[in-house]
């Protein structure tokens, strides 16, 4: 089998060889761009340390701090994975009702709503990818943890229980 090199020095006329090249270079450049385009980008959220404290003993997880408006809005849209340590805490400036959903998120999540006093007052489990239903908080929150989706029954975690963070203070 020969290269593509190989190929070209096949080709006879100098300008003929010239647009091979040309050619060559430019599906290479399309190729390139289009890996970067679809490649995941570096999480720009910061990170922290979160601990749910259940009563079998505390869960640790790290979690992506979304602490702004643009960051909450994006969220975990358009993740396509994420490990079992992992979530994204949703932080807000006060109590108030929270409502999220699941549009242009592929995975399936728990959705933890936290007092001001870092206690769990309710969880959203299993959610639907993609769906556009709304998921209240049903009563007030200011914080909103997303883990992957069955963790909070196989780990234990329930209504009443602790969390803490760093990005919780």
């Amino acid at each position: 089998m020969l290269s593509v090199i190989q190929k070209l020095r096949l080709v006879s006329s100098p300008i003929t060889r010239l647009a091979a090249a040309v050619m060559l270079a430019a599906v290479v450049l399309a190729v390139q761009s289009h890996a970067e385009e679809t490649a995941p980008a570096a999480s720009a959220f910061p990170v922290d340390e979160l601990i749910v404290e259940t009563a079998s003993g505390p869960r640790t997880f790290t979690v992506e701090v979304a602490a702004n408006d643009a960051d909450r809005a994006q969220g975990l849209m358009h993740r396509q994975d994420m490990a079992a340590d992992e979530g994204m805490l949703f932080v807000f400036d006060g109590m108030g009702e929270r409502f999220f959903w699941m549009k242009n998120t592929p995975l399936s999540l728990d959705i933890i709503f936290i007092s001001d006093r870092g206690v769990i007052t309710h969880i959203a489990d299993n959610t639907v990818p993609y769906s556009e239903r709304v998921i209240p908080s049903e009563g007030a929150a200011q914080y909103v943890l997303e883990i992957l989706a069955g963790t909070s029954a196989a780990i234990g975690i329930k209504p009443g229980d602790r969390v803490r963070s760093e990005a919780m203070e």
